[in-house]
């Protein structure tokens, strides 16, 4: 704009409506600021200084059309989209009618399900995954007819945008995002919103060479630009050249707008103890307010007598928004439980409950567990069209010519064998080695209608994903107040007695999980069983972690035949799998077979019988069916693989005794792994898990109280 004239598309009406959004933004930011020191509200974060592009950027995209992955400071853009100043203050105040979060999360923690700003979370980089997810969810469904009718209004030119400052351009999943999008040539817009400082650190500490578009030039198919987000009319120019790109499926974008942060990270921080005066000072002389303002009066827009008229305007606008958002309270304490889980679909109750009734077929055939996993996958995914299978090695062949040239992989283990020559390449196909990827990947396909069935190769080797998992997957449906959800179900062989699995391919740890609310744990032991619960995660609308100890996937003990296209097991239902009056054993995966076998002996040759019971889910856990059987044999012990502190049967054992404790004759005991790691010498393996002998003795020592 050197000679004075605007970009083509921009017009001197425009700039006008734009400076009073970033107004708007930066005063909302002012009155929190003012009701959190008057303790009317508990936090505040602003996105002052980034007014500018995201107004500049909300003008090319459209709301309901496109997507967004905001974070905290796009403040302005969300105003720009359709939030408006009430909405945005019912969250600061914590009201339960507040559209967005019902007074679930944070101020500046952006949702909406109409202009599908999907709900925005506090931990940095989570959103580029999930947002890649979104993307990739359209693209799958302009590929495949079937898939078009479950995804979410699929728009052949859509957007999606994932918002960030520069420090979480150092997140390893921003990197993984940039993989897979410029992979698929996915219409993503990254925009990076450079203010120099990830709360006290600065850019050049946190990036190599200090300018991360410089870092990313090397991506294929990336569009790259840089801007001052600080120039309403430069961003203007540079967003719409993105925008376009994306629109016309030429692959991401990636705007690198510098921006300012003229006030404190947080209220929780005071950035004049890392920030010199003058530093501070010169990032004044670019608030985009102070420019835009300038610009306006320079182009003869508006005179000082209507621009003051404008801002006295706005912020009555925003002091009646906040008077407003004063009067709603807050939720009520018994609303504390609402939306951890689906409040229509109940997978604990009768609807998922057909175990008495199996249409087994005429052949007396047993199938091993991978064999009937592999069954109800074949049965869901011709049942239902929005489901997609993805994993690391879960295709037969990535590379479709040559499928006809060879019998395919399915998996390191063979469940998914055959899915992807049966449903296709754009059902079943292959990830990145990179778990956090197939997880976050996931979140943002289910956000818009699929059904993401995905697999953790190892369980060892699910701590990438667990930050997706535990804030993110389990979090979505209560943090949004139950308008966003993401029912994903993620397969994971977990477990030992492998002879020769050392430490890295022998871990347990699904109390780790079963201490996230927002996410069942099923933990099968027996063919049948894997199958009917299996059906039951994938029908379900939670987010499900299924565990499958590789252990029990082809003994021919736990066989079963196919129970049939409709078998289903509610969760929470545990088995009673032998019955006794003498001594309860509570267990679950391979410690069925072994409790069974050292129940066996302890009739055998010591005369006590042993009832046990399996628990097939974690959470929810069946109380009532350990209940019945403490109150009839009243001992218990409870037997589980993971380590002894910390694990399983220290919360059960802590029920048994807050609910069941006049009912016990004798203490409550428990048999684990020991307290280390599984060790590769198959001698030591059997020192560290818990074997029949370990339940045997347990068994024999409770019996004598």
């Amino acid at each position: 704009m050197e000679d004075g004239t605007l970009p083509e598309g921009l017009h001197d009406e425009a700039l006008l409506e734009h400076y009073r959004t970033m107004l708007t933004a930066r005063r909302l930011d002012d009155r929190e600021i003012s009701l959190k020191r008057q303790n009317k509200i508990f936090f505040q974060i602003s996105g002052a200084g980034h007014e500018a592009i995201q107004v500049a950027l909300a003008a090319h995209l459209k709301p309901g059309h496109d997507w967004f992955y905001p974070y905290y400071r796009d403040r302005a853009l969300s105003v720009a989209l359709g939030l408006g100043p009430v909405d945005q203050l019912l969250q600061a105040v914590g009201a339960a009618s507040c559209p967005q979060t019902g007074g679930r999360q944070m101020p500046s923690h952006f949702s909406s399900v109409p202009l599908q700003i999907t709900n925005t979370s506090s931990p940095t980089g989570t959103q580029f995954l999930q947002a890649v997810g979104t993307a990739e969810a359209g693209y799958r469904a302009t590929l495949e007819e079937s898939l078009r009718n479950h995804v979410r209004n699929v728009q052949e030119d859509e957007v999606v945008v994932a918002c960030a400052g520069d420090g979480t351009t150092s997140e390893g999943e921003f990197w993984e995002a940039l993989n897979t999008a410029c992979n698929l040539k996915l219409p993503v817009l990254f925009l990076v919103e450079d203010n120099g400082y990830a709360i006290s650190v600065p850019v050049e500490v946190q990036t190599a060479g200090g300018s991360i578009s410089r870092l990313v030039s090397g991506f294929p198919d990336l569009l790259v630009r840089e801007c001052d987000g600080t120039d309403l009319v430069e961003s203007w120019e540079v967003a719409g050249e993105v925008v376009a790109h994306c629109r016309r499926r030429e692959g991401p974008a990636l705007l690198h707008a510098h921006t300012i942060r003229p006030y404190s990270h947080s209220m929780s921080d005071d950035e004049r103890m890392y920030r010199p005066d003058e530093e501070r000072e010169a990032d004044a002389r670019r608030d985009p307010l102070v420019r835009t303002r300038a610009l306006l009066l320079e182009r003869g827009l508006a005179t000082e007598e209507e621009l003051n008229a404008l801002e006295e305007e706005v912020n009555q606008e925003v002091a009646d928004a906040a008077q407003e958002a004063l009067r709603h309270p807050q939720p009520e304490p018994e609303t504390a439980l609402r939306h951890i889980y689906s409040e229509e679909v109940d997978p604990t109750g009768p609807d998922f409950d057909t175990e008495d009734s199996p249409q087994y077929p005429e052949e007396d055939r047993l199938l091993t567990m991978v064999d009937l996993l592999n069954v109800c996958l074949m049965d869901e995914m011709a049942r239902d069209p929005a489901i997609v299978v993805f994993g690391e090695d879960v295709a037969d062949a990535s590379r479709e010519v040559a499928l006809g040239q060879v019998k395919g992989k399915g998996g390191v283990f063979k469940v998914t064998h055959g899915l992807q020559g049966r449903f296709g390449s754009v059902r079943v196909f292959n990830s990145p080695l990179a778990e956090a990827n197939i997880v976050g990947r996931a979140i943002g396909m289910a956000v818009r209608g699929l059904k993401p069935v995905v697999e953790i190769q190892f369980f060892d080797y699910i701590w990438p994903a667990f930050m997706q998992l535990r804030d993110e997957l389990a979090m979505m449906r209560y943090r949004s107040n139950g308008t966003f959800s993401a029912p994903v179900v993620v397969r994971v062989t977990y477990g030992g007695y492998l002879k020769g699995g050392g430490p890295y391919h022998s871990q347990t740890g699904e109390t780790l999980f079963t201490h996230t609310p927002g996410l069942r744990v099923v933990l099968p032991s027996t063919a049948e069983d894997a199958n009917g619960l299996l059906r039951t995660a994938i029908r379900c609308q939670d987010p499900v972690l299924f565990l499958e100890h590789k252990h029990l996937y082809r003994q021919v003990y736990n066989k079963g035949r196919n129970p049939g296209p409709d078998y289903m097991i509610p969760f929470g239902k545990a088995r009673v799998v032998r019955e006794g009056s003498d001594l309860t054993v509570v267990t679950a995966g391979a410690l069925v077979k072994r409790s069974m076998d050292a129940a066996k002996i302890a009739w055998e040759e010591h005369g006590v019988e042993v009832e046990v019971i399996d628990l097939r889910t974690l959470s929810p856990l069946d109380m009532e069916t350990i209940g019945a059987s403490v109150k009839k044999t009243n001992k218990v012990l409870i037997a589980h693989e993971d380590s002894l502190s910390w694990g399983l049967g220290s919360e059960i054992a802590a029920r048994i005794a807050d609910q069941l404790f006049p009912w016990l004759d004798g203490p409550v005991r428990r048999v684990a792994s020991l307290d280390t790691w599984v060790a590769y010498a198959p001698r030591l393996e059997n020192a560290i898990l818990p074997q029949a002998a370990d339940v045997l003795e347990g068994i024999l020592e409770l019996a004598e109280f």
